[in-house]
């Protein structure tokens, strides 16, 4: 017999800090290589493309720890040699890489964000070469970049056969652009001189670049610039399979700290017919609990029960759980996968102490609410004219005609798309009209057309933003 409430209390300390890790090194034991990302991983991608919530500055900080870097190096090829440096990121390093006020302070002065991140690049190399070039500030460096092209050519070809004559590698990462700047012309040229700098690197055999992006940074005009198809040769796309979400959830509840750890391990064990292998001071859970199967479906069972309700109507919390967190691509974060099964475990602590199982199916759904709130927080702070547009449509039932939505917003903004309402818009969809906006925020995932033309909306969004549909999870109201 289980201790349900030690089990509940197991998964919300294992779970307390989810994946939003701001750009520091994760636990060891929460680095969990999903195989659709060993591509991503290695030197040869130079564009990497995913949205909130995937892993692209989770990545960026494991490449750029040492000692977690050895954790993949089994895996993705070249880690055991390569040295890494940062050039852009969350976490501020402004001997390596000028910070957003400072981006903005450069751009103010006439310098290119080619030559800035040529010069990033520069002191990039100087610090592996232990040389000295003029960095007293960014402007110093990005100027000397633009008056010495060929003293730069110097130290890249100097490293290069360094880096060749030890057998290593020098891989440099670009995460979190979006810090660089506000508004989307600076942003996209930003970004595109990047890729060009990234293209610039691919001359040197030992010397790569990696870039992680949002793909709506990637899906406008970046790329409109002679060779720029090479770059997109090299692009893959963080994403997160059912199987995969499972096997990370697993991941990190084994190792829970304490008697918590030891009591997940057991149910672990019971279904599995073994306790998770360990390495170290990690449990490693093992290959059947990685992949899709009877024996990964059984494991949360064990947790979440068999359906949705009092009968299989309703559907198995082992699908419906990340199925309900999908955006309008189909694709599920583990941010807000692990996100709701914390808030669900918290709930059934609050509301069902007696139910025989850790998660109870309607504690699932208010997991999932909780989930999409907090999706809701990070549309406001990376499109800010989302939430400012989606707020009057609060109340429609989905899926409806677009005619329902251009009503609300025709209502909501009589004079068209205000200047609150256009913060960190595309510009050419605030020009083109209301179908451009919709279109837009369709790219994002946050809508979906369906064949019938009718707008939709994921319970991900819809349910943070308080639209209705029947038979779907309720909106939750306001205390």
């Amino acid at each position: 017999m289980i201790d349900v409430n030690l089990i509940r209390r197991a998964i919300v300390s294992a779970l307390s800090d989810g994946t939003s890790n701001f750009g520091t090194p994760p636990e060891p034991a929460k680095i969990y290589l999903p195989r659709a990302h060993i591509k991503s991983l290695n030197l040869e991608a130079n564009l990497v493309i995913g949205s909130r919530g995937v892993g692209k500055s989770f990545w960026t900080s494991v490449l750029g720890s040492p000692e977690l870097r050895k954790s993949l190096s089994s895996s993705v090829r070249h880690m055991d040699n390569t040295e890494v440096r940062t050039g852009f990121a969350l976490n501020g390093d402004i001997k390596s890489y000028p910070d957003g006020e400072a981006f903005a302070h450069l751009i103010e002065q006439k310098q290119s964000p080619y030559n800035i991140w040529r010069a990033v690049v520069g002191r990039c190399i100087a610090s592996f070469l232990k040389i000295n070039i003029p960095a007293k500030t960014w402007l110093e460096s990005v100027q000397w970049v633009r008056e010495n092209p060929e003293d730069l050519a110097k130290i890249m070809e100097k490293a290069d056969e360094e880096l060749e004559s030890t057998g290593k590698k020098l891989l440099i990462l670009f995460d979190a652009l979006d810090r660089s700047c506000n508004d989307w012309q600076t942003m996209d040229m930003v970004v595109r001189d990047l890729l060009k700098v990234i293209l610039w690197l691919k001359s040197y055999s030992r010397i790569h670049g990696k870039v992680f992006l949002r793909k709506d940074q990637l899906e406008r005009t970046i790329t409109d610039f002679p060779d720029s198809s090479k770059l997109l040769a090299t692009k893959t796309e963080l994403t997160w399979q059912h199987h995969d979400l499972h096997g990370l959830l697993w991941q990190i509840l084994c190792n829970a700290p304490d008697e918590k750890g030891e009591a997940i391990r057991n149910i672990y064990g019971t279904v599995m017919g073994a306790k998770p292998d360990k390495n170290g001071e990690i449990w490693q859970i093992h290959q059947e609990a990685k992949t899709e199967g009877e024996l990964q479906r059984s494991l949360f069972q064990s947790i979440a029960g068999a359906w949705m309700g009092k009968d299989r109507r309703r559907g198995a919390p082992y699908i419906w759980s990340v199925r309900h967190l999908a955006d309008g691509k189909g694709l599920t974060s583990p941010r807000s996968f692990l996100a709701a099964i914390k808030e669900a475990a918290e709930d059934s602590i609050e509301h069902y102490p007696s139910y025989d199982l850790p998660l109870h199916y309607e504690s699932i759904k208010r997991g999932v609410a909780r989930a999409s709130q907090i999706r809701i927080e990070e549309i406001a702070e990376d499109y800010p004219w989302v939430t400012k547009l989606l707020r009057p449509l609060k109340g429609i039932l989905l899926p409806c005609p677009f005619n329902a939505i251009e009503e609300r917003w025709v209502r909501s903004f009589p004079s068209g798309i205000d200047k609150t309402a256009r913060d960190r818009l595309p510009p050419q969809q605030a020009e083109e009209g209301w179908k451009s906006v919709l279109q837009e925020i369709e790219t994002l995932g946050i809508v979906e057309t369906m064949r019938d033309n009718r707008i939709n909306m994921p319970d991900l969004y819809r349910i943070g933003f308080g639209l209705g549909r029947k038979g779907g999870v309720k909106p939750k109201r306001k205390e």
